[in-house]
């Protein structure tokens, strides 16, 4: 790899001034004054094509350049103090005062993200316990309170509490009518106003905070659905989470607040910092854990996490869970319902059990994932246009399923809560500690197990908010409790046995709500891949140092069988399905293949003069490439530069408009000693505006030199590919230009990596769907056919508006002018589409040339 001076670049030094090699210190101060002017007038233009970039969606930032442009832009404010310590001999109070804030105006904004985090998180959680207990009944003090505030103080219920009915019969029918209506009105305000909101986000986050560009997916309107939707998607008893949306919608509130401060606004890389603080902060109120919450940032989320970026997200971490436990929303001091304190120990013999409960996680994960992707291209082939009727149906199945089970009638969060505590106390926790109830619990909770399960696979991805974590949880606590029961029965049974010798001879032996608490870790491990963080969160939750190594233990089976089956977790897994351009710091590749056999060599490039405008308007208007190389000469392929499209599209029209550049104008691209034109990498030199040239009578020229990179990343064409593929992973360029001997002979982008490497996928692990395929249509047949049996049967009442086929159903059409999660187009020709079979969606993507 290098990144060298163009050829033009090292021929016009050789025609510069002398004056132009003198320190800036030596000029004189018409010298400097013109050089600072020119310097004003570069930067002028910089930020005019980054605001026009802003507003291009689906592309791919090259933090190279944003890198450099950030460099221009510290540039330009130490000239701008220069000038001002000229003029005024010394630096006055405004301006100090100001220098202080622009110092430290990070921490001001991540004290604002973060309160606002701590702020929105303490509404949603009141909010979604208020919900889901309004299914059950109501309180008869104050109808706006739920279930434990109604009753506070008590153990087991109390006369304020009412069932909405005596007869049981009618209070499973509302139940089901109220979980209906929640997902009817979360999916409604997702698909109206906010497709974004729809999902976990955390896989969009990944690619975003990695530089992909998704206009309107952090915007304002999808951080209000989002907080909205959420709290209607858990009360309707859907089998989805908040902590994953928890992600999302705090790191759309940084993306929101952060946009008032110019300093964040215009540039990519402080955002991007931003960003990783905020996704800190959401796991942290999520789970009230605030260093859980950084690390997860660190192994999860972020490609980039520098030690800056590090304390910006303990803080924010900080701020929002203190504002949280300031708040305290669940009026017991703590930051989430299931928080708990163990203070027995565990014995050594367990371990074997541990091991068992590690193994489940990591099977867990890799079913889950499996089935849950082949779900999704389901949705995607036949449910894309009724995602309202889906959400709606989805909730009143899970309703009528999950009503009969102790353990899924209720909230998630609270049956973790139930299953985490030991069994201690006065109150029983409906009979799940009593001794003669013990096989009713484990066939109880073997089905909460099962069929939660099978409702995540098919609930999450549907188009409400929806997370996976707290799911995942509680089907690894209800599965680590039945264990923990199990274990429990044997060392009763027999008490004399040397297996259970390290167990003293008063007092309780064995802790089932530890068991559930580690199944509860293990199942989040699985399905996430992620190790290190969920150690720290669940110890965090707990507060139980004693409970460390079996946590670490039971994790590192989880993470051991589950690399057995794939890398990556369910958010890497989507990124994969849904095609972003996403490079995994975490995936380690040997293709043993050179670049040159992965590279696009049907470019088109641009020569550096002689072309007219007309033709490289034509060029631009025949493609949607995202950049051209610049070559010197028609027949040569000597490289000298690389533009991208938006720079020659700003500098194409600004020729017109300012110059009024006919169409038989000649363009150069590159600097010449006659002009005396510069690149913008030789800002010691006046630069040449449009502004100060006139039109010709003859034959005009137009230069655009200023526009072009002389400097773009190169490597030879014998490069091992994996060396390229670090090269996007650590330092993000946009395209990397491949020559030999300073020769033009192809590029490549991020896109051409992608496909290389899922063709090798392919071949080396050959799939026949076909049988998938067709199980997937006698599926839509009989769904179809079921639909067209119940409009029959209710023709009377609806005609026909139930019916699947008629895409005039309410809801189910998809308007042209919405955009559609789904539908993604990644930079590039539109026309050069890879369709995988063995994902079964479309990668299309637009080359970043």
């Amino acid at each position: 790899m290098n990144s060298r001076p163009s050829i033009a670049t090292r021929r016009s030094s050789a025609h510069a001034p002398a004056s132009l090699n003198r320190r800036f210190s030596a000029l004189s101060t018409e010298e400097r004054g013109h050089d600072e002017a020119a310097a004003r007038a570069e930067h002028a233009i910089t930020e005019e094509i980054e605001e026009i970039k802003r507003y291009e969606d689906f592309t791919t930032i090259d933090w190279v350049q944003d890198a450099a442009r950030e460099q221009l832009r510290r540039k330009a404010r130490r000239q701008e103090n220069a000038g001002f310590f000229e003029k005024e001999g010394r630096l006055g109070w405004r301006r100090s005062l100001w220098e202080s804030y622009n110092a430290g105006q990070a921490w001001i904004v991540v004290s604002l993200i973060g309160a606002a985090i701590g702020l929105n998180a303490g509404f949603l959680n009141i909010v979604t316990e208020w919900l889901s207990d309004v299914k059950l009944g109501y309180c008869t003090t104050a109808f706006y309170l739920n279930e434990n505030f109604c009753c506070w103080g008590t153990e087991s219920g109390c006369d304020e509490w009412h069932r909405w009915s005596s007869f049981e019969p009618v209070n499973y029918i509302i139940y089901i009518i109220f979980s209906t209506i929640f997902a009817f009105t979360a999916a409604r305000l997702v698909k109206s106003f906010a497709p974004y909101a729809s999902g976990s986000g955390i896989s969009e986050i990944k690619c975003i905070i990695a530089g992909f560009v998704m206009k309107g997916f952090l915007g304002f309107w999808t951080l209000l659905i989002k907080s909205i939707g959420l709290p209607l998607a858990i009360a309707s008893g859907l089998s989805v989470g908040k902590e994953g949306p928890s992600v999302h919608y705090a790191v759309c509130t940084g993306y929101v607040i952060s946009r008032l401060f110019d300093k964040y606004k215009r540039n990519a890389s402080k955002t991007r910092e931003i960003l990783s603080a905020c996704a800190a902060a959401g796991v942290a109120v999520a789970f009230g854990s605030p260093i859980g919450g950084v690390l997860f940032s660190l192994e999860e989320m972020s490609n980039y996490f520098p030690l800056k970026t590090m304390w910006r997200s303990y803080f924010c971490a900080l701020v929002a869970t203190a504002l949280l436990a300031a708040m305290n929303p669940f009026r017991t001091g703590q930051l989430v319902m299931f928080q708990v304190k163990y203070d027995r120990s565990w014995h050594f013999f367990e371990i074997i059990f541990y091991i068992i409960i590690g193994i489940f996680g990591g099977l867990y994960g890799a079913f889950v994932i499996k089935w849950n992707l082949r779900v999704q291209a389901f949705r995607k082939k036949y449910l894309t246009k009724y995602p309202i009727m889906e959400a709606t149906l989805l909730a009143t199945l899970t309703a009528i399923i999950c009503y009969p089970n102790m353990f899924l009638r209720i909230d998630m969060t609270e049956s973790m809560e139930i299953l985490f505590l030991e069994c201690e106390g006065d109150h029983d926790y409906d009979e799940l500690c009593e001794r003669k109830h013990r096989m009713q619990m484990v066939v109880s909770l073997g089905l909460a197990t099962i069929i939660r399960t099978i409702l995540v696979i098919i609930s999450y991805g549907c188009k409400v908010p929806a997370g996976i974590f707290v799911p995942s949880m509680a089907i690894g606590a209800t599965f680590g409790r039945m264990i923990g029961i199990f274990v429990q029965h044997l060392h009763e049974t027999f008490p004399n046995s040397p297996f259970f010798s390290a167990c003293g001879p008063d007092g309780p032996c064995i802790t089932p709500g530890t068991y559930a608490f580690l199944g509860a870790g293990a199942a989040l491990s699985g399905i996430m891949h992620i190790t290190v963080s969920v150690v720290v969160i669940m110890f965090e939750l707990t507060g139980a140092l004693t409970y460390i190594l079996p946590t670490m233990i039971v994790v590192g089976v989880t993470k051991a069988v589950s690399d057995r089956f794939g890398k990556g977790g369910i958010a890497d897994r989507m990124i994969w399905f849904s095609g972003f351009p996403f490079l995994d710091n975490k995936e380690d590749h040997t293709f043993g293949v050179p670049v040159s056999q992965v590279m696009t060599t049907n470019m088109t490039a641009l020569q550096d003069s002689g072309m007219e405008l007309k033709e490289v308007e034509r060029i631009m208007s025949r493609n949607k490439f995202q950049g051209y190389p610049i070559v010197e000469g028609r027949g040569s392929k000597t490289l000298l530069g690389y533009i991208g499209r938006t720079e020659l599209r700003y500098a194409v029209d600004r020729a017109k408009k300012d110059q009024m550049a006919p169409q038989t104008a000649k363009c150069y691209f590159m600097p010449s000693a006659t002009r005396h034109a510069v690149t913008p990498s030789s800002a010691a030199a006046p630069a040449i505006s449009f502004d100060t040239m006139g039109p010709t009578q003859g034959q005009m020229t137009v230069d655009f030199s200023r526009f072009i990179d002389p400097t773009p990343l190169t490597v030879h064409p014998r490069l091992p590919l994996e060396t390229v593929m670090e090269l996007f992973k650590k330092m993000g360029p946009r395209v990397i230009l491949v020559e030999y001997r300073g020769r033009l002979t192809g590029l490549i982008t991020v896109k051409d990596c992608l496909k290389y490497q899922f063709k090798v996928e392919a071949h080396e692990n050959p799939r026949d769907e076909s049988a998938l395929t067709d199980a997937q249509e006698r599926l839509w047949r009989w769904i179809e056919g079921s639909a067209q049996w119940i409009s029959g049967k209710v023709v009377g009442l609806s005609r026909g508006r139930l019916r699947l086929g008629d895409s005039s159903v309410e809801g189910s059409t998809v308007s042209p002018t919405t955009p559609e999660r789904d539908r993604f187009v990644v930079e590039g020709d539109a026309d050069d589409a890879l369709e995988l079979e063995d994902r079964d969606v479309g990668f299309v993507t637009n080359d970043n040339r």
